[in-house]
C-alpha cells in the first residue's frame, strides 16, 4: 500500500529573488554600473513608519553614489561580500554580516571594489518627526 504524497500548497504570496524578480537600475544615486534590485516592501497604502525594504545586488566594480534622505533613517544589511562604504564623510570597508544605520540628512554611498557580487539588504524607517 503506497501513500500519496499531499500536494505543495500555493504559494501566492511567496516570491523568489531566482526567479526574475531583480531588475537591473543604472546609475543608482549618480552611482557607477548597473546594480540589481528588488522592492520587497513598499509602504504605499500601510500605517507602517518602514518606507521600504529592498534586495539590492551590486556586481564587481559598481556602486550607489552618494546621497542624502530626508527625515528618515536607512539601514543596509551586507548579506555576502564586501565593499567600501562612505558614511558623513568617512569611509571604510564593510563585509557580510555588518548593519550600517544612515542616519537622517547624513550622507552615504556603497561602492563594490571586489570581483565578487556584493548583496544588500536596504530598510528605510521614517519620517522621524524632526530626528537629527
Amino acid at each position: 500500500m503506497t501513500s500519496a504524497q499531499p500536494s505543495e500548497p500555493t504559494r501566492t504570496r511567496i516570491s523568489n529573488l531566482h526567479d526574475g524578480l531583480l531588475r537591473e537600475v543604472t546609475g543608482d544615486h549618480g552611482g557607477n554600473g548597473t546594480i540589481l534590485a528588488h522592492r520587497a516592501y513598499r509602504r504605499e497604502g500601510a500605517r507602517a513608519t518602514v518606507a521600504f525594504i529592498d534586495l539590492v545586488v551590486l556586481p564587481p566594480h559598481t556602486s550607489i553614489g552618494l546621497h542624502r534622505h530626508a527625515d528618515d533613517e536607512e539601514t543596509y544589511v551586507i548579506l555576502s561580500g564586501r565593499g567600501r562604504m562612505t558614511l558623513d564623510g568617512e569611509e571604510f570597508t564593510v563585509r557580510t554580516g555588518d548593519v550600517v544605520p544612515n542616519r537622517p540628512y547624513g550622507e552615504h554611498g556603497l561602492a563594490n571594489d571586489s570581483e565578487d557580487d556584493l548583496a544588500l539588504l536596504v530598510f528605510e524607517i521614517g519620517p522621524l518627526e524632526g530626528a537629527r
